[in-house]
């Protein structure tokens, strides 16, 4: 079995796989990793991979090393069972090119464009050849919303959920359809520009927010909310020989 910790800002994602198989997804706070041993305890643990956007104290660093798993560290030297031509691979976002790692395990030979909408929204191209090209980084959602009210004297800082039209008809509505329906004209460019170049196209959604497209284009959009754990786990299988 294979666990799989994420480190996050604040929180840690924590997965086990068996195989290719997502059997359990925890989250937990990141101010302690002693839930580790417990984890360890419950479940037949062999191999784990660990990637963090914090750096750890030594404290951290020294009650990881001594779990009794084999742990892999994510870092631009580790193995990957695609090509990386991103020119800065050290400064190469983990989500970004584990998201990209699981969409090209689940549809091998394919041109597929990777969304994640998160904190900022990313868009990763790999090509059929399994040839990962690298990506753009545009502000996330909730980062558009606050941008509004912080660089403006007057604009107020609006929630996403409530009244959306097409066209504002006051402030909050103005804002929240900007934002959206930014957010989904956005998406939709960058899949009409690559479905045009790429007729066989596909493409995965995943992050923390959620879409709607009342397009054709929905047919090709596969929403997997999971999708960076699940590469993180095909990279550890595959530094571990299991191709």
């Amino acid at each position: 079995m294979n666990l799989i910790v994420d480190i996050g800002n604040t929180m840690v994602k924590v997965a086990l796989f068996e195989g290719d198989s997502l059997i359990d997804v925890f989250s937990y706070s990141n101010a302690s990793l002693g839930f580790l041993e417990g984890l360890i305890a419950d479940y037949p643990i062999e191999n784990g991979i660990i990637t963090t956007v914090i750096n750890l104290d030594e404290d951290a660093k020294r009650f990881l090393s001594n779990l009794h798993v084999s742990l892999l560290w994510l870092d631009e030297k580790v193995s990957l069972p695609i090509a990386n031509l991103y020119e800065t691979p050290e400064t190469l976002g983990y989500d970004r090119i584990a998201a990209v790692v699981a969409a090209n395990y689940q549809s091998p030979g394919k041109n597929i464009l990777v969304i994640d909408a998160g904190t900022a929204i990313t868009y990763e191209f790999v090509d059929a050849e399994g040839r990962y090209h690298g990506g753009n980084i545009s502000p996330g959602m909730q980062m558009r919303f606050k941008a509004l009210n912080h660089f403006t004297e007057k604009l107020p800082l609006v929630e996403a959920i409530g009244r959306m039209i097409p066209v504002g008809r006051d402030t909050d509505t103005a804002i929240r359809a900007g934002v959206l329906k930014g957010i989904e004209y956005e998406i939709l460019g960058y899949v009409t520009f690559f479905k045009n170049k790429y007729p066989d196209l596909l493409v995965f959604l995943t992050g923390g927010d959620e879409f709607s497209f009342d397009t054709k284009l929905k047919s090709i959009i596969f929403a997997d909310k999971f999708l960076v754990l699940k590469g993180l786990n095909r990279i550890l299988n595959y530094n571990n020989g299991r191709i």
